[in-house]
């Protein structure tokens, strides 16, 4: 039976196992950060809604963004 919610799992100090990574700090992209994105290419943020989104102009179409943002990375 498992729960329906994921827990972290402790790390006991005389494991024989690394203990598991930090999790990566979060994107934190500001308005006129230059970005690129996998599937859509090169294009400019236009607005920020906190950690949640962020609205960037791609020349042809603006796209919103949603987090966690995989595959946009800041210039």
């Amino acid at each position: 039976m498992e729960s329906s919610h994921a827990a972290r799992r402790r790390h006991l100090p005389t494991s024989p196992f690394k203990p598991p990574s930090p999790a990566p700090p979060a994107k934190v992209f500001d308005v006129r950060d230059q970005v690129t994105h996998d599937k859509y290419g090169l294009g400019r943020v236009v607005e920020v809604e906190g950690a949640q989104a962020v609205l960037v102009d791609f020349g042809t179409q603006k796209v919103r963004i949603v987090a966690p943002f995989s595959r946009l990375f800041k210039l």
